[in-house]
């Protein structure tokens, strides 16, 4: 071990007086604290199916009691919702990520930025559209299209993916530019 700097080390002063152990943090509040939460925050943003405390501890990296207290915690903040009590199941709430993203979008971007956006990325999800001839990704069969066509089924994913996400993005920037005070849950994306 190696031996801690000048300024670090305790007079002969401080040698004589007992530490006041109270003062100290205790090991709960440690434990508790915002890197164990960003743990547990991570585990659960990484959930792509409803799962137990235990499946949430171990993604952690921290122990079942704690994961059940920030899941509980989770619960009451919106960012994970309870699915089934025994044994309780949890998966995050696609909404409240959606809710994140348009505060994170609103804060960072002005409103003229935000428009170019939308436009960008309405316009490419129109392209799409005409690509494929119908009006959502989800009315494509990737593999029966690339027969059709004669493409690759990676190029199908790829440009269905690509309309997907530019359709989820037009939607959330529509949302980041709504003015009302309300988070723009109930609006409806034109694309």
């Amino acid at each position: 071990m190696e031996e801690p700097r000048e300024e670090l080390k305790a007079d002969a002063h401080e040698r004589s007086e007992t530490p006041d152990f109270e003062a100290l943090t205790s090991p709960e509040e440690l434990v508790h604290g915002d890197r164990t939460r960003d743990d547990f925050f991570d585990a659960v943003l990484a959930l792509d199916s409803p799962a137990t405390a235990n499946d949430v501890a171990e993604l952690a990296g921290h122990g079942v009691d704690s994961a059940r207290e920030y899941l509980d915690w989770f619960e009451r903040m919106g960012i994970v919702t309870q699915v089934t009590e025994s044994p309780a199941t949890y998966e995050r709430n696609r909404e409240y990520l959606n809710w994140r993203r348009v505060q994170k979008l609103r804060q960072e971007y002005a409103t003229e930025e935000l428009l170019d956006l939308l436009k960008t990325e309405s316009e490419r999800a129109e392209m799409l559209e005409r690509e494929f001839d119908v009006e959502s990704p989800d009315e494509i069969s990737i593999t029966r299209y690339a027969s059709e066509t004669d493409r690759s089924i990676e190029e199908i994913w790829e440009r269905l993916s690509a309309w997907q996400t530019a359709r989820r993005r037009v939607t959330l920037l529509e949302r980041a530019l709504t003015t009302e005070s309300s988070d723009g849950a109930d609006l409806q994306s034109a694309v």
